[in-house]
């Protein structure tokens, strides 16, 4: 077995891989493409591929957030080992980065991934469920309530969209913001592209009332990165709203999948509304954690 560190030429054998525990567990061709691979690993501090006879049978992926170090990996063959090694690496990796806390996530049918995880003293702590709706017909977006203004987000916003997102997730479980700058220099240039705005908003005057940050190039589809009203303005639609105004924007770009994840326990009833506007549950993930001794 050779463990080296991920290259962007290992993006598509990644995402094969995923995409085989895709159908294995849910019965569907998954969809991962090299370029979401490469666009997940932005977020990683380390990446490692294991390969056997020059073919790649597992990857692994280590990143801290906040106080907590996050494991990721995928195995094609299971009851190598493999997995052990996995998380005995990214154990050690969250060691080094002085960090109390560690997370790790893994599809629920998987149950062998379960046992392995329950061997070393994680505990299931939260489940993410991803949704989605095929468009069949052109979204018709409805109008926002009285005194508030749908838009896309101008150049100059940014610094407001980032205050008014970590306004409406402070609640959220595990929010960890990341510092306007790092996030500027990740998030920057997405908001638009050759064809047109990707992130919209709701104003009320000078303020932005809600949000929504968009991929429209990921699994095959458009993705709803996040989508957040802050608090002094919810109950009153605006996520509809948005999520409405996303949805025609995909439709324009011949996207007729659109994606996105949500907790399971979200408390602003944030499932709901997705059933609400057709979308259903096609996966879910389960969230496991551990605290280091």
């Amino acid at each position: 077995m050779n463990i080296r560190p991920f290259t962007e030429d290992d993006a598509e054998a990644v995402a094969d891989l995923v995409n085989r525990d895709t159908l294995r567990f849910y019965g569907r061709p998954g969809r991962l493409t090299g370029a979401d691979i490469l666009l997940f690993s932005k977020y990683a501090k380390e990446q490692w591929i294991y390969e056997e006879a020059a073919r790649v049978v597992a990857s692994a992926s280590y990143g801290i957030h906040g106080d907590k170090a996050h494991i990721r990996g995928v195995v094609a063959e299971k009851g190598r080992g493999i997995g052990t090694q996995i998380v005995e690496r990214g154990e050690e990796f969250a060691r080094a980065g002085g960090v109390a806390k560690i997370h790790a996530g893994f599809p629920e049918p998987d149950n062998a991934a379960r046992s392995l995880f329950e061997s070393r003293g994680y505990r299931e702590v939260r489940r993410f469920r991803t949704m989605a709706i095929e468009l069949t017909d052109e979204p018709s977006v409805p109008e926002p309530p009285g005194g508030f203004v749908l838009d896309e987000l101008h150049e100059d916003e940014m610094r407001a969209f980032y205050d008014a997102l970590n306004d409406a997730f402070q609640e959220h479980w595990e929010w960890h913001p990341k510092p306007f700058d790092d996030w500027l220099e990740l998030r920057r240039g997405q908001h638009h592209d050759e064809h047109g705005p990707v992130w919209f908003v709701i104003r009320a005057g000078d303020e932005l009332a809600a949000v929504t940050r968009n991929d429209p190039e990921l699994e095959g589809g458009g993705y709803v990165g996040a989508i957040g009203v802050r608090p002094a303005w919810r109950g009153r639609g605006l996520a509809k709203v948005l999520l409405y105004r996303t949805f025609l924007e995909f439709w324009r770009r011949g996207k007729r999948r659109v994606t996105l994840d949500v907790d399971s326990e979200n408390e602003t009833g944030a499932t709901h509304l997705y059933e609400g506007v057709g979308m259903h549950v096609e996966s879910c993930s389960v969230a496991f954690e551990k605290t280091l001794a």
